[in-house]
């Protein structure tokens, strides 16, 4: 029985590398076809996503003469990092990035205050007027939404280190950037009066975002791989609903039919003739 088994799997085997053989050019032909619709729609057709990064180094002041007090408040700045994460991606700090982001500014020059001077009778004398803060635009301007920010924005960050991540996703390069750096700068500047610290700073700020989706490559071999599975199946499948007797096997083992002998198959030559002698017309006939 486990030899009937056997020998009945190698058949298969040897007729679905024989069906492969017979057909390689079809499947070479789908699995380039396909693969080169991939890279197409990778390439043209699929709207690409971009991603920017800024990092950010969680390091408070702390003693550098007291080793065990540099570790303890080291190992602080780990654990804290976790609630780090999920203040960054709170809409406290998401709406007040979503404002700056529509109209970005930075300060050029802080704004000072008046100066007086009290005399002997007890008057004020202006020594120095006020001066207004002097800001510039820092960028363009984009208009997103806390709720659509923080669908583009995670965190990520590694074991036993100070620094985690900010990324941004957005389909156009300079708007990822923008995202990351407004979420940045919101953090640092908001952190101070939520938990009461100054420990954090922007040890690499967003810069234009590359590509992270679609994966031309990534594409292409997803076509190459579909194009290879469908030809074969196609192949498989043509050649299972295929009802045509193609050896003497199937007749005399899966239909029991006796074999009678063999009809040998042979073409005629365009010269080849018969000659029929017709005694009334004595004319020779040619076939």
């Amino acid at each position: 029985m486990e030899n009937s088994t056997k020998t009945e799997n190698t058949i298969d085997l040897r007729r679905l590398w024989m069906l492969l053989r017979a057909h390689i050019w079809a499947i070479i032909a789908w699995v380039v076809g396909l693969g080169a619709v991939g890279f197409v729609l990778a390439a043209f057709v699929v709207e690409p996503k971009y991603t920017s990064t800024t990092q950010i180094l969680v390091n408070q002041k702390r003693n550098t003469a007291d080793a065990g007090q540099a570790l303890t408040a080291q190992q602080a700045d780990v654990q804290v990092i976790n609630t780090y994460k999920d203040i960054v991606t709170s809409p406290v700090i998401l709406k007040d990035a979503s404002k700056w982001l529509k109209n970005p500014t930075e300060v050029v020059k802080a704004a000072k205050p008046a100066k007086y001077r009290t005399l002997a009778d007890g008057t004020k004398k202006l020594v120095s007027p006020a001066e207004p803060a002097v800001v510039r635009r820092a960028g363009r301007g984009y208009n997103v939404s806390a709720k659509e920010m923080q669908k583009a924005v995670s965190v990520s960050t590694q074991q036993q280190s100070q620094v985690f991540t900010i990324s941004a996703k957005s389909n156009d390069p300079e708007k990822a950037r923008a995202i990351a750096n407004a979420v940045a700068q919101t953090f640092k500047s908001k952190i101070k009066s939520i938990m009461n610290v100054n420990n954090v700073t922007i040890v690499s700020p967003a810069s234009r975002g590359i590509t992270t989706f679609p994966k031309t490559s990534l594409f292409t071999l997803a076509g190459i791989i579909l194009g290879l599975i469908i030809s074969i199946a196609l192949i498989v499948l043509r050649d299972s609903f295929n009802t045509t007797v193609r050896d003497d096997d199937y007749l005399t083992k899966d239909l029991g039919l006796t074999n009678l002998g063999h009809i040998s198959h042979f073409h005629l030559s365009n010269k080849f003739s018969i000659n029929d002698n017709d005694s009334n017309s004595g004319k020779k006939k040619r076939v």
